[in-house]
């Protein structure tokens, strides 16, 4: 991997200049309010729990990587933008079932172990054809499909804390409904090009901001005993 070969995936961006998408760079910035008013909640009700503040960290750092990928723009910001999605993705996945499922961290370790066996083969399994000559099929997700897990988790959590009346339903439906709508206009922004050159990416990542403020919302307020 060239660590600093210009990337260019997205309708805003024009050129290889820092400030090519300014809409999209600057919108990161709902990362950063999701975790300032995650941790404002979680220092009012009394939440000190590592894992809570882990989740806050990891917040801030999507927006960090994010804001970084969309004003660099090559290999290094790339990762620097997905390490810390993922890391969330996979971090609240087990956080969840310890504070809503009630499974005992133990467990949830095993879990943490598996998860990390299956993304270190996957990750092997796609590296392994990056020497391949013949070219790519356009995806007509315009890279979406990838979100397909964080879509499941969040539906699995949505009918369980349903079933279970737990208090966090509300919450676990209305981050799955803003998903679905941002990750809408994350797989339009290459196909409205041509009648909005803006693009539809920064409405991607205000509609994320959002959501993982109300998942942040939702962990502090329901998933730990009150003091």
């Amino acid at each position: 991997m060239d660590w600093f070969a210009a990337v260019d995936i997205y309708c805003e961006r024009t050129g290889p200049d820092f400030w090519a998408e300014p809409f999209n760079a600057v919108s990161n910035l709902a990362f950063l309010l999701a975790a300032l008013w995650g941790a404002a909640s979680a220092r009012r009700l009394g939440v000190r729990a590592f894992d809570a503040w882990t989740l806050i960290g990891l917040a801030a750092l999507i927006g960090l990587g994010s804001g970084a990928f969309h004003t660099f723009a090559n290999g290094w910001s790339m990762v620097a933008d997905t390490i810390p999605i993922w890391s969330f993705v996979a971090a609240f996945v087990l956080v969840a079932m310890h504070r809503l499922g009630g499974m005992p961290w133990r467990r949830v370790a095993i879990w943490a172990v598996g998860i990390v066996a299956i993304a270190a083969v996957t990750a092997l399994f796609l590296a392994s054809g990056e020497g391949g000559t013949a070219p790519a099929a356009p995806d007509p997700l315009n890279g979406s499909g990838q979100y397909a897990p964080a879509v499941l988790a969040l539906l699995a959590f949505a009918v369980f804390t349903r079933l279970r009346r737990h208090p966090s339903a509300p919450w676990i439906a209305g981050c799955l409904i803003t998903f679905l709508i941002s990750l809408t206009f994350r797989t339009l922004d290459r196909d409205l090009c041509a009648t909005w050159p803006l693009g539809t990416h920064f409405i991607w990542h205000l509609l994320n901001g959002l959501m993982i403020g109300l998942l942040l919302q939702m962990l502090v307020r329901t998933g730990y005993p009150r003091r």
